[in-house]
Formats: structure tokens, C-alpha cells, sequence
């Protein structure tokens, strides 16, 4: 496997992000990282992750952001469409780290470990 092949969504403040990375590099593996607070990923990008890792766009959500609450994102009402509004617009909200391979697969990087299901 190549590593241009693997991408890490990646924020560098986040402990699991970095622990991520580094086990990716333990297994000799340089992927391509995507700091997602400078390069927020488009709404099409957004849903493709969600496809990937096989959960409703809801789950992409980080619900223990103040920014969560204070936008009402618990709102059961809110359609897909916002969500992925929210997410596209306030990166701090996604879900993080996330793996992908190949463009075929992906895993949420808590704990760091499911990735290795992917490689």
C-alpha cells in the first residue's frame, strides 16, 4: 500500500490525532495529513467520510463542543443539510482523527487502534 493511499484528517492539538499519526508512522506508514482547521473539508467531501465509515452524518458531530450547543445542534429536527452546513462551516465540529485508505475505506481514530483495521 502506497502512502499517498492514506489520508489522516488530522488537527494537531488533538491528542488522539497525534497519537493516530504516530502509530500510522510506527507501521512505516507517511500519510497524507490534512489539518482540517486550515483546509475544512467541502460538504461533498463531508458526506463521502460519513459513507465511508457507515454512520449518519449526525456522528460526525463532536457533541462536547461548546459550539455544538451553542449553535442547537442537539436538535433532533435538524436535517442532513444542516449538519452538513454546520460541519463545513465550524471544522472544530468533525469528528477527529479520521483515516482513510484508498478512498474505499475509513476509521474514526478513538482509540487510536481502529485504524489498524483499515491498513
Amino acid at each position: 500500500m502506497t502512502d499517498s493511499a492514506i489520508t489522516i484528517y488530522y488537527n494537531p492539538s488533538c491528542s488522539k490525532s497525534r497519537q493516530t499519526l504516530e502509530l500510522l508512522e510506527q507501521k512505516n506508514i507517511t500519510p497524507n495529513i490534512i489539518e482540517y482547521m486550515n483546509e475544512p473539508p467541502d460538504k461533498e467531501t463531508i458526506q463521502k467520510i460519513a459513507r465511508l465509515l457507515s454512520v449518519p452524518l449526525r456522528d460526525l458531530l463532536r457533541t462536547t463542543e461548546q459550539v455544538y450547543k451553542d449553535a442547537g445542534l442537539d436538535d433532533t429536527d435538524l436535517t442532513d443539510e444542516d449538519i452538513l452546513e454546520a460541519l463545513s462551516e465550524c471544522p472544530s465540529l468533525l469528528q477527529r482523527p479520521i483515516v482513510i485508505v484508498d478512498d474505499q475505506k475509513a476509521a474514526l481514530g478513538r482509540p487510536p487502534e481502529n485504524v489498524l483495521e483499515i491498513l
